[in-house]
């Protein structure tokens, strides 16, 4: 069990480090992170390194059981920044229960792996462990960050060689099928639906998706980063989450239901985590959409700076967590939301 506390960092650039010093003027320190989640802008897609340069620069600098989740794209709005998930143990006068987090890894992934049933099953059994060693259930849990692998040509090149076919040869559908291979498994995992549902749903022959999934895909790493945050009573800390989902991407009313549900409590917003999509459909209440269709930006950065600006809207700034490609991961067009949120501390 982890009880952290959760510090957003506006970054100049990738390689930004300021968040350190901000640690150390919190009084913690690096060896206490847990993960490093932020949002870089690159342009999101397959040969974004702006994710492998914020990963470089963070990992040698934190210990070995954290993992970092870097997504590419501020499109719009949205602006570059790093959120510290980090151990701090101070039980609070008042409280009797409070955030709290895990994070690991899978195996490394053979690439003929990436976006197959071995994905799910690599990811179900981190997850599982995760919410083991916090000691809760899987109704405690509010978010659940995936960083996974994409297939390169070099990695499609390699299965080939070896006499297999890589579950895509398009690199860029290879961020998709691993992101919907990760949240998957991370709805099996959380119970939210069974392993073969699972393995159809890969497919296309179910319907699943997890208002607590968030899978993010780069080419900065061979196995998946996993981050499970979650609320326990062995925490007493005034830390707090909700998740939900959005219909669509100008679903406001799902979003300000969390947030008049946090206002309801007295307490107030840290950080929205949101998945973002084009609707499949081509449509978004009926009116024709073009993120789908157009050959000069892709998809994913149309849909995080639709989203982007509307979240940034209602939280007040723009270093809010939007990842583009949701699937699996909330409704199909639409995406999971989870709101971490701070309760005022009890005066006596």
């Amino acid at each position: 069990m982890t009880p952290i506390t959760l510090l957003t960092v506006p970054t100049t650039d990738p390689a930004d480090l300021r968040g350190l010093a901000v640690l150390d003027d919190a009084g913690l320190r690096a060896g206490d992170v847990v993960g490093v989640i932020g949002k870089t802008e690159g342009n999101g897609c397959v040969n974004d390194f702006s994710r492998t340069l914020a990963a470089a620069a963070w990992e040698p600098r934190l210990p070995e059981s954290a993992v970092t989740v870097f997504s590419g794209g501020t499109e719009g709005v949205l602006s570059p920044h790093v959120n510290l998930l980090v151990r701090d143990e101070t039980r609070h006068p008042g409280f009797d229960r409070g955030l709290v987090a895990a994070a690991g890894r899978t195996r490394v992934l053979d690439p003929a792996e990436i976006g197959r049933l071995a994905q799910i099953t690599a990811v179900t059994d981190t997850v599982g462990k995760l919410v083991a060693e916090l000691g809760v259930v899987a109704g405690d849990v509010h978010l659940v960050l995936v960083k996974c692998p994409l297939l390169t040509s070099d990695k499609i090149a390699a299965v080939r060689a070896a006499g297999r076919e890589p579950v895509t040869e398009d690199t860029y559908e290879s961020m998709s099928r691993s992101r919907a291979a990760s949240a998957l498994g991370i709805a099996v995992a959380l119970g939210e639906c069974a392993a073969d549902t699972a393995t159809a749903a890969l497919s296309g022959a179910a319907e699943v998706s997890s208002a607590r999934a968030s899978a993010s895909a780069g080419a900065e790493l061979d196995d998946c980063h996993v981050l499970v945050v979650a609320e326990s009573t062995a925490a007493a800390n005034p830390l707090r989450a909700l998740h939900g989902e959005m219909a669509d991407a100008i679903d406001i009313a799902a979003v300000t239901t969390l947030l008049d549900e946090v206002e309801r409590r007295g307490g107030t917003v840290r950080q929205i985590f949101a998945k973002a999509e084009a609707d499949p459909s081509g449509a978004v209440r009926g009116h024709r959409h073009t993120m789908l269709t157009d050959s000069d930006v892709n998809a994913t950065r149309h849909a995080r700076a639709a989203v982007g600006g509307l979240l940034a809207a209602l939280k007040g700034d723009g270093a809010v967590y939007v990842s583009g490609g949701a699937e699996h991961q909330g409704r199909p067009g639409g995406g999971s939301v989870t709101v971490i949120y701070e309760l005022p501390e009890v005066r006596r």
